[in-house]
């Protein structure tokens, strides 16, 4: 079996007497996009400085391309590229300067080098700008450049898409896509849940300092999959609405634009004639497979997921 890129075994952070994560195993492969996935305060972000060293393990051990953080941390850090919460930049000098100056905590990164990862997040009209007038999503992107610097082989970013606009969205997962194509691990923590469903070969879900499951994208989209179907029912009195179809014995309730109900597709045509019947005028049905990312981590998790 290939060595693992991120191997995590049975790692534990402790602050005082309060346990932050426990029994966190990870495998992560080589060439593999891999979300991390988690509502707020789950542990994503704790877990994640303690593999770049920023925090302290309590129990356990991490191994990066089969080398101990606890015990061989240069030889670790060495091929890793990261962003942990916010990139850490110079705000009075230019992104270009910036990248200069963290070029030079590498050998034989050259301007060469530095310009084409410039191109890579697409930063070539700004990147002689001061770093303080940059946007949000620019800054991000400087991030991402200055982690690509050295053609890390893990490549780890929390929150990497902040700031961005969906075409930035989609330009970075393009970016990551390819780059695991061309071996580059990439171990991303996103709360855009839509985005990690399209990016990501594998998904791992942390709740309450614990894995709930590590499985592909595929696997856990099926996991949500009984054949039902989702309806977003505009109707002219959405209470009668609701209360008519929860007399059906079917799943129903309340939203800010209509009635969203979960049932199985051969009850939708009962759905309008009950309506119909009860002389509420349907202005819309909306419908949508019950299956996606998003689904599976409200049910493992009990809760939607937010920015952060």
């Amino acid at each position: 079996m290939p060595e693992a890129a991120l191997l995590t075994k049975n790692l534990r952070k402790d602050i005082g007497s309060k346990t932050i994560v426990s029994d966190i195993n990870l495998n992560i492969h080589t060439g593999e996009v891999f979300g991390f996935l988690g509502p707020n305060g789950a542990g994503k972000t704790t877990t994640i400085r303690m593999i770049v060293g920023l925090s302290r393990i309590t129990q356990g051990d991490i191994f990066i391309n089969g080398h101990s953080v606890r015990t061989a941390f240069r030889e670790a850090m060495c091929d890793v590229g990261c962003i942990v919460e916010n990139p850490e930049l110079y705000k009075y000098m230019s992104g270009l300067d910036n990248l200069r100056m963290f070029a030079r905590l590498y050998a034989g990164i050259t301007q060469a080098r530095i310009d084409e990862v410039v191109k890579l997040v697409h930063l070539e009209d700004a990147i002689r700008g001061k770093v303080k007038t940059y946007s949000l999503g620019m800054r991000q992107r400087l991030g991402i450049a200055q982690a690509l610097l050295h053609r890390p082989r893990l490549l780890i970013l929390d929150e990497p898409t902040n700031g961005l606009d969906p075409a930035g969205i989609r330009e970075m997962r393009g970016l990551f896509r390819s780059l695991a194509e061309q071996g580059t691990t990439v171990f991303v923590s996103s709360h855009i849940l839509a985005e990690m469903q399209q990016m990501c070969d594998r998904v791992g879900i942390i709740h309450h300092g614990r894995m709930v499951t590590v499985k592909t994208v595929d696997e856990l989209v099926d996991m949500s999959h009984s054949g039902g179907v989702q309806l977003l029912v505009r109707t002219g009195d959405n209470g009668k609405a609701l209360a008519c179809i929860t007399e059906l014995n079917i799943q129903a309730g309340m939203e800010k634009d209509g009635v969203r109900v979960s049932t199985e597709p051969a009850r939708v045509p009962e759905i309008v004639r009950a309506l119909v019947g009860a002389q509420i005028d349907v202005f819309a049905l909306d419908t949508q497979e019950a299956h996606s990312l998003e689904d599976v981590f409200i049910k493992l998790t009990g809760e939607e997921q937010q920015n952060g």
